[in-house]
């Protein structure tokens, strides 16, 4: 029969070994779909433009909007890294202003993290390119309604 002694270091070794080893990369989705901040459901929106009649000019490429944010053991969300603030940044760095005849296209959305022992640092990241449409020649100016 084995001694108290020896079950307890078998049972604390295991626990240091859990403890080094980290509990981030046990973070489950099923998990985190219940915390508050988190979503399991990706951008689901979708607009079709068709930029195959010459009618559109290249006005910035690849530009980048980040958020970042920081999780306890991995599934505490403390701060969350949310679409919103990366689109945000995204139209901010995009120089785009409403009313002008642009939009985004080959949108990239991208969820990345690093897990450390402790914490993680979750990321979302999107790229995109600016396209400004010019009006066809001949064609006439599209009236404002409130007119």
């Amino acid at each position: 029969m084995p001694s108290f002694r020896l079950m307890f270091t078998f049972f604390a070794g295991c626990g240091l070994a859990m403890l080094l080893t980290g509990c981030a990369g046990m973070a489950a989705t099923s998990v985190l779909s219940v915390l508050p901040g988190v979503s399991s459901q990706d951008l689901r929106n979708q607009t079709d433009v068709k930029l195959s009649e010459g009618n559109f000019v290249l006005v910035k490429t690849n530009v980048v909007g980040q958020s970042r944010g920081f999780a306890l053991l991995g599934f505490i969300t403390i701060v969350p890294a949310e679409f919103n603030t990366a689109f945000s940044r995204l139209y901010a760095q995009a120089g785009m202003e409403s009313g002008q005849a642009q939009t985004l296209t080959d949108i990239a959305i991208e969820r990345t993290g690093s897990y450390w022992i402790l914490f993680s640092l979750p990321r979302c990241t999107v790229r995109a390119d600016v396209v400004q449409f010019v009006p066809e020649t001949g064609a006439k100016p599209a009236t404002d309604p409130r007119r």
